[in-house]
């Protein structure tokens, strides 16, 4: 009872980062993965590692750079298996094993592996149509994979699962805990992440104390992308036993590496602190006027950032207004070439009509110059209030001859111009307005006819003609297909 009450027990997982990896950021700079080996064909990017392309005979893997020391594990891989075709190929592995099987003909993975192997085999090699499928095997180094055959003659378990096209990412949790290994598996029909299955079950299952983790896939005469885009793993700990330490988990080579790494860093400080007491005498033995020093230098104050902020808002005003001036210029150009068009035309009709139409015209171009000047007078005071303005936020924009009640000032002057400046505009619009006569929008010349009288009747007696003959056609041939009833 004993026994079976401590089998049934949850044993302490502890995430293992030097074995995982998962993205956003998953690679450096340089293109590699931290602590793990790509080779092959294999492609890391931000988010995810794809270890083959859709490309034919493609090989890829990644393995951990360093063994693990921990007798009983979990692992949680998501990955997607996608292709054009109905059928893909060849499949995907995830192992654990004694030493890197860098490259091999075992899904991109070495042969005769001390360890076990996942297969998710996506092409039916002995006709059984018993794929795509999900098979275990062990082998002890010595044992060719059975190619031809799947590895159904070596296999330890299986179950057939299709993960390739699948909506969301294919998720599976491989457990060895107390020699027993079971593999569950999310087919990605739902997004969520703990809709596990049963799949297969090896129980009495000896594995090295030690291995690497990896995975790897391969192409054939067909292909698939093999995308994998998180590889968690976690040590199982049995209830009542206490972890290993971080330091028992590093070998005695690594921690003498890691030491002189250490010590060479802690003498470059020395040398930094050298350096910087030389140049800097004044503040040795001041912890406080050091700290001061470079809070100054990171920190802004209170006031450093008001300031900072309405001169920030100043030149933003200085550019909306600079904008305005523009815009003002292109409407003076076309009041003043609107006025020179008036005037041509009037004077035009003025001579062409004597007498008292010849007044009344002249009458009319002398009130529209006379508005169009008056336009022009208060459009160039308009620039004019506008010119003063960028003056005056251009005296402000300097510090040292403006504090906070003369920013004050200029904003409230910068305002009153802006409301005069709108005032002014919208005087002009109603001004501008136009009377209550409508003006008339030319005529459009008539529209030519393409078609005369005659054509259109020869256009009609043809049509006609053509729809006779082809009633009678279809009534003969009516006719003769009634011969064979």
């Amino acid at each position: 009872a004993q026994a079976t009450e401590g089998a049934a027990a949850a044993p302490h997982r502890r995430f293992e980062y030097k074995y995982s990896f998962k993205g956003p950021h998953l690679v450096q700079a340089d293109g590699t993965v931290p602590f793990w080996v790509h080779t092959g064909n294999a492609i890391p990017s931000a988010d995810q590692i794809r270890i083959t392309t859709s490309l034919k005979s493609q090989k890829g893997s990644i393995w951990t750079k360093t063994k693990s020391i921990f007798e009983y594990w979990e692992v949680e891989v998501t990955f997607r298996v996608t292709g054009r075709g109905r059928i893909g190929a060849d499949g995907l592995a995830i192992w654990f094993t004694e030493e890197q099987g860098l490259e091999g003909p075992v899904f991109g993975a070495a042969d005769k592996w001390n360890g076990v192997g996942i297969f998710f085999d996506s092409f039916d090699n002995d006709g059984k149509k018993n794929n795509p499928g999900v098979i275990v095997v062990g082998n002890n180094g010595k044992l060719l994979y059975d190619h031809q055959n799947d590895g159904s003659t070596q296999a330890l378990a299986s179950c057939q699962r299709d993960f390739r096209n699948k909506p969301y990412p294919v998720r599976v949790k491989i457990t060895y805990y107390q020699k027993t290994l079971t593999v569950l598996i999310n087919n990605g029909f739902t997004p969520d992440k703990e809709d596990y299955e049963f799949c297969a079950k090896v129980e009495d299952m000896v594995l090295p104390s030690q291995g690497y983790f990896g995975i790897s896939a391969a192409t054939g005469a067909l292909a698939d992308d093999h995308d994998v885009l998180s590889f968690l793993t976690f040590q199982l700990t049995e209830p009542g036993k206490e972890a290993p330490t971080p330091d028992a988990e590093i070998p005695q080579k690594d921690k003498e590496k890691y030491q002189e790494e250490f010590e060479h860093f802690q003498q470059e400080l020395d040398k930094k602190k050298e350096e910087f007491q030389r140049e800097h005498p004044d503040v040795q033995g001041q912890p406080g006027k050091l700290f001061e020093l470079f809070f100054n230098d990171v920190f802004e104050t209170v006031s450093d950032r008001e300031l900072r902020q309405i001169f920030e808002g100043q030149n933003r005003i200085h550019l909306e207004i600079k904008q305005l001036n523009r815009q003002l210029d292109m409407i003076l150009d076309e009041q003043r070439k609107y006025v020179s068009a008036v005037t041509e035309e009037i004077a035009k009709r003025g001579a062409g009509f004597p007498g008292q139409q010849g007044q009344v015209s002249q009458q009319e171009i002398e009130t529209v110059v006379k508005t169009q000047e008056e336009v022009i007078r208060q459009v160039k005071e308009i620039r004019n209030s506008v010119t003063d303005a960028l003056r005056s936020i251009s005296g402000a924009q300097h510090p040292g001859s403006a504090g906070v009640y003369e920013t004050t000032q200029h904003f409230n002057d910068i305002k009153e111009h802006l409301h005069v400046v709108k005032r002014d505009i919208e005087h002009l619009v109603q001004r501008n307005m136009p009377s209550n006569e409508k003006q008339k929008c030319p005529e459009l010349p008539p529209f030519p006819s393409c078609l005369s009288t005659m054509h259109f009747f020869i256009f009609v007696a043809v049509q006609t003609v053509l729809f006779i003959g082809y009633v009678m056609y279809r009534s003969q041939q009516e006719a003769a297909a009634k011969k064979f009833f």
